[in-house]
């Protein structure tokens, strides 16, 4: 296993839909080259953002080829996996090294819940186990899992139990703890942070990447925080992370995902609606949504920077 870490901002893609609720995977290069162009270093592919709990494994399977082929080896194309089953999520993984894949990542089993990290080890190992010859990245959620388990003890227990495992995908608001991941093991494993709003804070605990929802639509923005936290400017870095909260509030006031696809759609990627449990945006709802941007700059300011 070659495996380098991942640097930057990596976006965590939307899967389009049609209306009728079907894959529409013709739309997925224009958006690879709109990642690429806006600046992202890496695509994270069917996780939360993709809505890959919510797709039948054949469709993970041909979404995460879709992405790989368009991404073509310019950047990093990790597929999240993750599964109730296990089994399935093992087969998932072994289909993203057969596609080539950089990398696979996996949540953990949510309906019966992880209550060990002991136990969060034996799902890993069986899983990461599908892709040998790929680093795997531990998909922590807990706010969507349910599962509160010792992070710092399940990196420890899985650096000796599970070979390929190379990282950490930290999506929690706990930056103590995500610092403590960093330095684990003298720095041993990959970990990226996965709050956006809380970006400029993951980079003064040492981040060096970042895997997020809003880098599909505001990327250049992301980057300029990072250029100015690199070169120190605390008050301008402090200022553009201020907009992206104020970006994401406006977003959050309407089903999260469902309202960043209408994004999409605004800036002419047509990518559908989410499924089911997610609900689509109405009209007036998408017209307000249009006028909260507005009135934080964002078509005038922040996607076009």
């Amino acid at each position: 296993m070659n495996a380098q870490r991942l640097t930057g901002l990596i976006a965590a893609t939307y899967t389009p839909l049609g209306a009728d609720g079907q894959l529409r995977l013709q739309q997925v290069p224009q958006m690879v080259e709109h990642l690429l162009g806006s600046g992202v270093s890496g695509l994270y592919v069917c996780g939360s953002t993709g809505e890959g709990m919510s797709l039948t494994s054949e469709e993970r399977r041909k979404t995460a080829e879709a992405y790989v082929h368009a991404t073509d080896g310019r950047v990093p194309v990790i597929i999240q996996v993750g599964h109730n089953s296990v089994a399935e999520a093992r087969q998932l993984a072994a289909h993203a090294q057969e596609i080539g894949a950089d990398a696979v990542s996996a949540t953990c089993p949510s309906y019966f819940k992880i209550q060990t990290a002991e136990l969060l080890v034996d799902c890993m190992r069986e899983i990461a186990g599908g892709a040998p010859d790929l680093p795997f990245y531990y998909y922590h959620i807990p706010a969507l899992t349910g599962s509160a388990i010792d992070i710092l003890r399940f990196m420890t227990l899985g650096a000796q139990q599970i070979p390929n495992l190379f990282g950490l995908k930290y999506t929690d608001t706990k930056l103590h703890e995500f610092q403590q991941c960093l330095q684990l093991e003298n720095q041993r494993f990959d970990v990226v942070w996965g709050c956006d709003e809380m970006l400029l804070g993951a980079l003064a605990s040492g981040s060096t990447g970042a895997i997020g929802s809003t880098y599909n639509i505001a990327a250049p923005l992301y980057l300029q925080i990072i250029e100015a936290f690199e070169a120190g400017d605390w008050v301008e870095a402090r200022a553009l992370q201020n907009q992206a909260i104020e970006m994401i509030n406006a977003i959050g006031t309407f089903p999260f995902h469902s309202a960043m696809k209408a994004i999409l759609g605004m800036l002419g990627y047509d990518f559908g609606t989410c499924r089911l449990p997610q609900r689509a945006l109405s009209a007036d709802e998408t017209i307000r949504l249009r006028q909260l941007l507005e009135k934080v700059g964002f078509f005038e300011g922040i996607v076009t920077r």
